[in-house]
């Protein structure tokens, strides 16, 4: 919803004078929206739309890529869980919630998915008796050993397509904003 009204916003100004028809392919808009943002003639304002844009549709492909290389219901947030119960030891949701930066929806709904694959197993808090414990069963603990480095590394083979200072400059940058999102800049 908000990567089509970036779009919708964007694209009108940016495909005038660019040269890019209506009905053009997809990465078309894109290669104009990338100009768009490179062009130092272009108002702070309308780079700026157009980054917006760009990082919109990135983010919503990235996932979507990310989630085409899952293999046996294993999406990139499930293999983070598993990670995180497999190097941490095991947690309650809360704590995996804020290290993952998912929503307590979102952790009961990946839990529930690893419970249901039989790969975590809820278990009663010792000390604390409001809390469950979140931790790996045998076959979480299996499945963590055999799958995580290399479907992970599968997936960061897209990143070989960049040089080593574009890798360098790529992870600076996103390092930056998502310092900038967790500042409340930008509110409405």
């Amino acid at each position: 919803m908000l990567q089509d009204h970036a779009d919708q916003q964007m694209r009108p100004g940016l495909q005038a004078g660019r040269g890019v028809p209506a009905g053009a392919p997809e990465h078309a808009h894109q290669a104009a929206d990338l100009a768009a943002a490179n062009d130092t003639d272009i108002p702070d304002a309308e780079s700026g739309r157009s980054l917006v844009g760009l990082t919109a549709r990135f983010a919503a492909n990235f996932v979507r890529w990310m989630e085409g290389r899952t293999c046996d219901g294993l999406s990139y947030s499930r293999l983070r869980l598993l990670q995180a119960l497999h190097c941490d030891g095991p947690a309650i949701m809360r704590d995996l919630g804020e290290q993952l930066g998912a929503t307590p929806r979102n952790m009961t709904a990946l839990v529930d998915a690893l419970e249901d694959a039989q790969l975590v197993v809820r278990r009663p808090h010792p000390t604390d008796r409001r809390a469950t414990l979140i931790e790996l069963s045998e076959a979480g603990a299996q499945a963590a050993e055999l799958a995580l480095e290399p479907r992970l590394d599968a997936m960061a083979e897209l990143f070989g397509s960049l040089s080593a200072p574009e890798r360098a400059q790529f992870s600076a940058l996103i390092v930056k904003l998502t310092l900038a999102m967790g500042s409340g800049r930008g509110k409405c």
